[in-house]
């Protein structure tokens, strides 16, 4: 089967509904992959090839697929786990992570507890619907932010101050009669409160978009990418006018949608850039304290649902996590510990860069296996391992 040589924007389009004969490519390599010996089979093919007999390695496929097909051979790889929406909607995921929480405070202590303080006060609508209200009613004058909890690239979110402005959305969930609500699924939201301080760079807010592959839940074993990065909003914060999408939602799908959005300076900035931006302000100990704190967010978000996600080992799961800094920098939501830009972080419990054991030198004194923002140096590892098998070409 000879490679596909279609232009690299109907690859993109495709990669979805793409088996691959060979080892997935590395999705920024696209334009190399498009040159190279891989096999790519159209969509309308798809089938018939899974179907048969031993006959592809991997597949990027969509949820659905996933049940439809129950079993799988022994060297197949897929893209998903069964249930992994326990950690990508919204609703469930502050569900599995209030619940860890409790149960850390219980069995451990309200120390253990606290690493779990990097989500705002939020509640899932309408099942905690009188609870948020009551918490609303606490703090009069906050600013809230309601989500959709099954969607994303900003689509459905508005901020709101008043009880009055969702009024609307409540007309069409819990006061509802059980014929009504049987006739018509009400759509889930999440409310949580906004944060009104936000670290800014130029006047204008951001989040970061950071990349964590989960290869297995049992045992639970993480990569996280090296790059990545923030996205910002084109126009400076305010928090004068809540209904400006431009103002306080950072989704490049939104961003992009500007009057004023120039698409030759864009609106990221690579994660390695903020790094350096924060070192030269802040000091290198207190970036280094932040990206920490960002690491116990992504262990501990798995560890929420790592009970109760479905682990099989043909699957792994690719997270885009975002995550926001208020204004004192706090984040809110063999040995190969590197593959393609990605460092092992957790391979059932806490990887070091140091190749020694924690229980003789001590955990404190060592440097966890963590390089976000850091240089890339995938290529000069690889002609590095070069060396080690003479007769090979360099990258």
């Amino acid at each position: 089967m000879s490679p596909d040589r279609n232009p690299i924007e109907h690859l993109w389009k495709e990669l979805k509904h793409a088996v691959w004969r060979k080892n997935p490519p590395n999705l920024r390599q696209l334009e190399q992959f498009a040159h190279k010996e891989w096999a790519k089979i159209p969509a309308e093919r798809c089938k018939s090839l899974i179907e048969s007999d031993g006959e592809w390695d991997f597949h990027w496929c969509g949820v659905g697929w996933l049940k439809e097909n129950l079993y799988m051979e022994e060297h197949v790889r897929v893209n998903h786990f069964r249930n992994h929406y326990e950690l990508t909607r919204k609703d469930f995921m502050l569900k599995n992570l209030k619940r860890f929480k409790k149960n850390l405070e219980r069995e451990a202590s309200c120390t253990e507890g606290s690493k779990c303080d990097f989500f705002p006060c939020t509640f899932a609508l309408p099942n905690e619907y009188h609870l948020f209200v009551e918490e609303f009613k606490r703090n009069p004058g906050s600013t809230w932010i309601m989500k959709p909890a099954a969607k994303s690239q900003g689509a459905g979110i508005f901020l709101f101050k008043k009880l009055k402005d969702i009024m609307e959305w409540r007309k069409h969930d819990g006061t509802r009669s059980e014929e009504q609500k049987d006739a018509a699924q009400v759509e889930s939201y999440v409310a949580q409160r906004y944060i009104e301080n936000p670290y800014l760079l130029g006047g204008r807010k951001f989040d970061l978009r950071v990349y964590l592959m989960v290869t297995s839940y049992f045992p639970l074993k993480a990569w996280l990418y090296r790059e990545g990065f923030a996205r910002l909003s084109s126009t400076r914060f305010s928090l004068s006018s809540i209904d400006d999408k431009y103002v306080h939602l950072t989704n490049v799908a939104v961003q992009k949608t500007a009057p004023d959005y120039d698409p030759e300076k864009g609106c990221k900035w690579k994660i390695q850039k903020l790094r350096r931006y924060l070192t030269a302000k802040h000091g290198r100990q207190v970036v280094e304290s932040l990206f920490k704190e960002m690491d116990n967010i992504f262990i501990s978000s798995l560890q929420s649902v790592q009970k109760i996600i479905i682990n099989d080992k043909h699957c792994f799961e690719l997270y885009g996590y975002d995550i926001m800094l208020d204004e004192n920098l706090k984040p809110l939501t063999g040995k190969e510990k590197r593959v393609g830009g990605y460092d092992l972080i957790w391979n059932d419990g806490p990887v070091y860069s140091e190749d020694v054991d924690p229980e003789i030198f001590g955990c404190s004194s060592l440097k966890a296996n963590t390089y976000l923002g850091c240089a890339n140096d995938r290529e000069h590892q690889l002609n590095t391992l070069v060396k080690l098998f003479p007769g090979q070409k360099r990258i």
